[in-house]
């Protein structure tokens, strides 16, 4: 007679979270290689920090470091699977025998263990790819940092160097891009110091439109709020056409590109523009380096969702991550002419006049000079 189900039986299992893909994996692994240990010499590259189950990468460590058991000896008694077990165990106290002998009864195809490890590579991969994605994001958003765009420079380039390691691990296949449905653009900063700067460099690029030539590293796309980019639009256009430039003419210049509206009047707008503080390429270089701070930040979140995304593959994440930080370059590029020097005129090379060219021989005496009256 068949037992009868208790309806409650299994509440506790349903309670327990999901285990990941790679969670079975390391399972098959560590099963593979406990059922045949000379199988470490071909699973590749691999270390106990590239499991992410800390006690799967305690026993994998001591595996590497107890020396192999004679492979006869090893099927007859489990002499080597207890010293393993010993020497695991100062870091996963809680790791039993019994938990060995499963991991042996889960264990599929012994054969396999080099693609299981290529599994658990892969998923590493995607969890360190995530991590320089969130501190790219925090160098972003520190303000308790005394340099931040130092440092946001600093994660960006530590994410591309891991780019490179990684391109050098997996191989590329067909149909590289991530398919992961991107988030919108993180909102930016909109804060009063953020607008009053670039109300600042508005106003003071009016007053001094001769420097506008100077500052071809600033778009219109840098600016927090559009209505300044596009005032800026308005700036850069006058100054190139060589015409005045006041807020009269910026007004006018503005009204053409249909900046006026309910919201904003003629007025506000040449108020906008006609209080000058300071150069203006000191809030320039300020406004480019918000927009790169933002920028960052966007890439962060870009590759964020992409290692969120099981679906990619490593290949996936790097194109992926690659394209997302090629933007950053660019402005990173337009920063760093934000604060370099300005070229200073050189002067003009004046050329020595050419010594005068020979002559063809004479066969007549010169004549003779004239002595002037």
């Amino acid at each position: 007679m068949p037992h009868p189900t208790d309806p409650h039986e299994d509440d506790d299992l349903d309670d327990l979270p999901l285990q990941r893909p790679v969670h079975y994996a390391e399972q098959a692994l560590l099963g593979a290689l406990l059922l045949h240990p000379h199988r470490l010499a071909e699973i590749g590259a691999l270390d106990a920090e590239h499991f992410s189950n800390h006690t799967h990468g305690a026993l994998f460590a001591s595996m590497r470091t107890v020396p192999a058991p004679d492979p006869d000896q090893h099927l007859k008694d489990t002499a080597w699977l207890n010293t393993v077990l010993d020497a695991a165990r100062p870091e996963a106290p809680g790791l039993t025998a019994s938990y060995l002998h499963t991991l042996i009864q889960v264990c599929p195809w012994p054969q396999h263990a080099a693609a299981y490890a290529r599994m658990i590579r892969a998923d590493h991969a995607r969890r360190t790819l995530g991590a320089h994605a969130e501190r790219l994001a925090l160098a972003t958003t520190d303000a308790t940092l005394p340099n931040p765009a130092a440092t946001t420079l600093t994660q960006a380039d530590a994410l591309a160097r891991f780019l490179e390691d990684l391109a050098g691990q997996f191989a590329p296949h067909p149909g590289s891009l991530p398919r992961t449905p991107l988030p919108p653009e993180p909102p930016r900063d909109t804060g009063e110091e953020a607008l009053d700067e670039e109300r600042f460099l508005l106003a003071s690029a009016t007053a001094h439109p001769a420097e506008l030539t100077q500052m071809r590293w600033l778009l219109p796309e840098d600016f927090a709020l559009p209505l300044h980019g596009a005032l800026w639009q308005c700036l850069t256009t006058l100054a190139h056409r060589g015409g005045p430039v006041d807020p009269v003419t910026v007004l006018w210049e503005a009204q053409h590109r249909g900046l006026l509206n309910a919201n904003t009047a003629p007025t506000d707008l040449m108020a906008l523009v006609s209080t000058p503080v300071g150069p203006p390429e000191y809030w320039g270089e300020k406004v480019v380096q918000r927009a790169l701070l933002a920028r960052a930040h966007a890439v962060a979140t870009r590759i964020t969702t992409y290692t969120d995304d099981p679906a990619n593959t490593p290949h996936q994440l790097i194109t992926g991550s690659r394209r997302a930080l090629a933007d950053f370059h660019v402005l990173r590029t337009r920063w760093k002419y934000a604060g370099a020097p300005a070229p200073t005129t050189r002067p003009a090379r004046t050329r020595a006049p050419a010594p005068p060219r020979a002559g063809p021989p004479r066969t007549t005496a010169p004549p003779a000079s004239r002595i002037s009256r």
